[in-house]
């Protein structure tokens, strides 16, 4: 039987949104870290390390993503590219 934090599994009955768009940041194993550790610890101070392992790699996808939609704008609409 799978551990109740054992993410490898697909559920239908665990369509979680949250789940979802975390997943498509790339960040969820880091995010599963923290969850593990604050349901084993109770204390997000014992987590710290975990959070921001977690907080860099959210921060790496906005950043990556941000970059994405400039180039997608800078396509679409050559002419308000910055000169």
């Amino acid at each position: 039987m799978a551990s109740p934090h054992d993410r490898s599994r697909k559920d239908e009955d665990e369509d979680d949104p949250v789940d979802r768009m975390i997943s498509r940041t790339g960040c969820a194993e880091q995010h599963y870290a923290v969850q593990e550790c604050m349901g084993e610890h109770q204390d997000w101070r014992i987590c710290k390390s975990q959070v921001q392992t977690f907080k860099d790699c959210m921060m790496n996808f906005q950043i990556a993503r941000k970059e994405q939609l400039m180039k997608q704008r800078q396509k679409t609409f050559p002419e308000s590219a910055p000169s």
